[in-house]
């Protein structure tokens, strides 16, 4: 149910930072020029050529151009066409520094810190295209449509007949005859073939050495010269392999992405924050994501996926709740733990520790099984404090989901 939720986990780029990546690959994108403030559009006709461009926000979020800003709900979205270089500067004064609110960005929406500035191109035809990691089928899976520039999504629902997805096994890579399979459902003659063959290999190529997660580039568009252009672009990146990619790591952006995530990460705690307002403290990632499930059957809405890892200390379990407490929509924690390699005791003294600490006011439901749990119930049970048991996962999720709702 939350896989894709989850999916946030990866690091993020802009869209201006995946063409430049995906340009050192070979793969063919707009002549660009990012803005960081008004000075950097001096010499912009000296960089950009022709007499109509795209004036485009950078932020983390999807929905740009149907978007709007606060301070000029009716003055335009996030993604607009500039008919001149004049018209290039005043839509960059309406974007950059201002919040732009979209689908994604919640009411209250982005700052907008960097314009990213494109030569437009004459659309002919266009498509989508993502490769993704695939962990059903163990492979990198390229999904793609005739159906370019919308919501993938969208398509999904209304005509998925629309959408096809290829396998690529990962110890054959990317062949011939996948290419040859997506150029003929896609209709395209002989020369755009080779054109969108030769983009396929790149893209592969840019996907397994950068250890991507995502790549997604909609519109893939073909150009009235018969061009194949990657109009748009996101990437994503497995967090695990940052480590051996530090060109990757410096794109990262943390003013887009939620600050208490970030100290999770730096306390080695593995935090989402979701729209729920049931706090969940779980020890491993699969029982995380049954924890949330479970809470769900019962009724009830997950505010978080944290997992504090195996070997979490009491000064770590202690951190985790504060994280969980940070988020001012919580009105309840459930805390799951099965002991092995982490011992329930410990997890006890740090539930006891972090509810003296903070003077926890909402409801707290512990289920505790494995590794000294007697010991870690007895820790709970002597502490005086009202802390709720469960003997079972789905007990505790219903007993958690009715102290929430005995709130509202």
């Amino acid at each position: 149910m939350y896989a894709i939720k989850l999916l946030r986990i990866c690091m993020n780029i802009h869209e201006y930072q995946a063409k430049s990546l995906l340009k050192q690959y070979g793969v063919p994108v707009p002549n660009g020029k990012v803005i960081n403030s008004l000075r950097d559009l001096i010499g912009l006709d000296q960089e950009l050529s022709g007499s109509k461009f795209v004036v485009k926000s950078q932020i983390h979020a999807g929905g740009r151009g149907a978007g709007f800003f606060k301070n000029d709900e009716h003055g335009g979205g996030g993604v607009t066409i500039a008919n001149s270089l004049s018209d290039v500067e005043i839509n960059v004064k309406r974007m950059l520094n201002n919040t732009l609110v979209t689908k994604q960005t919640g009411a209250e929406g982005k700052e907008v810190k960097t314009v990213y500035i494109e030569e437009a191109c004459q659309i002919e035809r266009e498509f989508y295209l993502s490769m993704l990691v695939d962990r059903k089928f163990g492979s990198v899976t390229v999904i793609c449509s005739t159906e370019g520039g919308m919501e993938i999504e969208e398509v999904a629902e209304n005509t998925p007949e629309k959408i096809i997805q290829i396998n690529v096994d990962g110890q054959i890579g990317l062949k011939g005859y996948h290419t040859q399979q997506i150029s003929k459902e896609l209709g395209l003659s002989k020369d755009q073939h080779r054109c969108v063959s030769d983009l396929l290999h790149s893209l592969y190529e840019a996907f397994n050495k950068l250890d991507a997660a995502m790549i997604e580039i909609n519109p893939l568009v073909i150009t009235g010269s018969d061009e194949v252009l990657a109009v748009d672009a996101k990437m994503s990146f497995d967090d695990n392999a940052l480590f051996r990619q530090p060109e990757v790591q410096e794109l990262r952006d943390e003013s887009e992405e939620n600050p208490v995530e970030i100290e999770a990460t730096q306390l080695e705690l593995n935090y989402i924050k979701l729209d729920g307002n049931i706090g969940c403290l779980v020890n491993g990632a699969g029982l995380a994501m049954a924890t949330m499930d479970i809470i769900k059957l019962h009724g009830g809405d997950p505010a978080n996926f944290l997992d504090v890892g195996g070997g979490a200390t009491k000064e770590r379990v202690a951190s985790a709740f504060k994280l969980i407490m940070s988020d001012e929509n919580v009105k309840g924690i459930l805390v799951n733990i099965f002991g092995g390699i982490m011992r329930c005791d410990i997890i006890a003294e740090g539930i006891v520790s972090a509810v003296q600490e903070i003077d926890l006011r909402v409801p707290l439901v512990v289920r505790l099984e494995g590794t000294n749990v007697e010991k870690g119930k007895s820790i709970l049970a002597e502490s005086g404090m009202p802390i709720l048991s469960a003997e079972n996962l789905s007990s505790a999720a219903q007993k958690i989901v009715d102290a929430v709702g005995k709130l509202s």
